[in-house]
This record gives C-alpha cells, structure tokens and sequence, in this order.
C-alpha cells in the first residue's frame, strides 16, 4: 500500500505530469549511462567525446524526428537510414563531380529525400501498401541508385579546408582551440518547430487522429489519404537533412550501399522517447530523448572495449525491449 502511494505521489507530481513520467525516465538513463561510461573509462570524461555523441546525435535525430511521424500515424519508413546515404551521394555526386556550388548539393540532398517522401506517400496512403513492405521496398531502391548515379565509387563532400567546405559549420566549428557541436542548435530548433507542428496546428492534430483510431477519422470528414501522406514526405524531408548532417560531420567519404540499419537506431530513438508502435501517441521532444540514449550507446560502448557487432546485438535488444515496453503500456490502457 505505502508502495502504491509512493507511485502515486511520483506521476502525480506537477513536475512529472508537465514532462511525462516515460521522459523523466529516459532522462534519468542517460545520467545513468553516462556516469556508468565516465567510471569505466576516464577518456569518456573528456570534451572531445561528448563532441561526438553531439556528432552522432545529429543524423539520427532528424531521422527520428521524421520517423515519428510515420510511427504516430500507425506506419513506419523504413527507408530512411539507406535513403539518407543515397541522398547524401547524390548531393555530393553534384559538387564533386558535376562541378556546382554546395548549396545546390544541399537543396539536391534534401530535394531527393522529398522525392522519395511523396514515393513513399503515394504507396502507403494513396495504394494503401503496409507501409513495412512499401518503405523495405524503396529502401531496396535508394541503395541502387545510390550506387548507380555514383557508378559504385565513393563521393566526399569538400573538405572544411576548402573554398566550399564552410557547410561543415552549420554543424561543428573545429579550429584549432575551438571545437563547438554548434550542429545541436539546428537539432534543438527543428525539435521546437515540429513540437509545435505535430500539438498546436490542424494538420499534426490530423496525423495523431489518423493513429488513434484511421476509420473514425475518415468519417469524421478529414481527408485522411493527404495527412497520412504528409506523414511520410516529412519522414523524407528529414531524412534528407539528415543527409547534409551526415556529410557536414563526417569527413570519411561517403559509401554506396551503406546506411542498412542506421533507420533502426532512429525507430529505437522514437520508441524509447514515447512514441507508440502501434500510433495514436508521440512527442518529438521525447524522440529527442531517446535518440541521446542511442548515441550515447554509440559513443560509450567503445570505450569499454565492445566491437561493432556487440554494438549492434544492444542496440537490437533495446529496441527489443522499447517495443515490448510499449506493448505493455498499450495493454494497461485497453
């Protein structure tokens, strides 16, 4: 009984209410992933480090961003992890081998992840396609003309050195003395707008509409096909910024063929932060949340001597078990 209160007195508290009792909990896991990290190895400690967990939070959160969307209306893209290689190797394949300015292999980048949006749209919404087997599909798709808009080669997008290198500060200043992951103002600012877009406009009303419950929302006279639709553009959309974060922070030139299962760590991302499987509830600052609690796995798993492969069987059972926690919370509420 006195167990019982002890809960109630938590989720009732003002505080807990105005964020969310599953985001405390998140947040409560970072701190606890990074002490745990900074005790097993003093070099997590260091500034550089939380650089790159900055650097890796980048490409998956706006991935994650876009993901929700799709998650909240009862889908899923699937796409989005190749598609943000492709889009990247598109936009680098304009600069480096076409000879244009940046900001055109920029507009391509995130022109392409539009493209593949309203593909992904028209399937899922307009043929009514499960959208798993539509997304699994381009996703196929994306890596083949990755590969061949490349002829198979790699691209590298100009260096921070260069005459055109200066996209790269859109996302880190590094200068001797001087490293800032100034990329996470874009994160914070993205977040805040599509917070705003998804509780406080019509069409992200619509789209939370179009999970909780498809069919009653049809007949309520909503045009159901252009905002589940929009769900999947704005996936693409983010995916292709997702595309230019990539480029901008990695200087390693850019693979075809790369990409499989980075769209996981986004899904796994949104899940953690709240988002339900099965649609009808989301938060974008969540998503937030739970992308950190991926890339602080990213970073810190290295540190304490787990390979790639380890790296990937965790982020499997995480997702695993996001899943399973939502499966749960979905029955508690039926």
């Amino acid at each position: 009984m006195a167990d019982k209160k002890k809960g109630n007195a938590f989720t009732n508290n003002p505080l807990v209410k105005a964020v969310g009792t599953q985001k405390i909990v998140v947040l409560l896991v970072i701190i606890v992933l990074f002490a745990f990290f900074s005790i097993m190895s003093p070099g997590f400690r260091k500034y550089p480090t939380l650089v790159s967990i900055f650097d890796y939070s980048y490409y998956i959160s706006f991935m994650a961003i876009g993901v929700t969307f799709c998650l909240i209306t009862g889908g899923v893209d699937l796409s989005i992890g190749t598609g943000m290689i492709c889009y990247a190797l598109f936009g680098g394949y304009l600069i480096t081998r076409q000879g244009m300015p940046v900001l055109v292999g920029i507009l391509g980048t995130i022109l392409m992840g539009v493209i593949m949006g309203c593909i992904n749209g028209v399937l899922v919404a307009v043929l009514e396609l499960p959208p798993f087997i539509a997304t699994l599909g381009t996703m196929m798709v994306a890596r083949g003309f990755g590969s061949i808009i490349t002829g198979g080669m790699s691209v590298t997008w100009p260096a921070a050195s260069s005459e055109q290198g200066w996209f790269r500060m859109l996302f880190k200043i590094n200068k001797p003395g001087l490293l800032l992951p100034v990329g996470f103002l874009w994160v914070i600012f993205f977040v805040i707008l599509m917070s705003l877009f998804l509780n406080k406009t019509r069409p992200g009303r619509y789209i939370i509409a179009i999970g909780s419950n498809k069919e009653a929302t049809r007949l309520s006279g909503v045009n159901v096909v252009k905002y589940q639709a929009l769900a999947y553009i704005l996936s693409g959309v983010f995916a292709g910024i997702a595309g230019v974060a990539y480029a901008a922070v990695f200087s390693s030139s850019i693979a075809p063929g790369s990409g499989a299962g980075l769209e996981l760590d986004a899904i796994a991302g949104a899940i953690i932060g709240g988002t339900s499987m099965t649609g009808g509830c989301g938060s974008i600052f969540g998503t937030l949340l739970g992308v950190f609690v991926m890339s602080m796995l990213k970073s810190g798993l290295p540190y304490i001597g787990l390979q790639a492969n380890w790296q990937q069987i965790i982020t499997g059972l995480i997702l695993i078990l996001a899943v399973f926690i939502d499966v749960i919370k979905n029955r508690k509420l039926a």
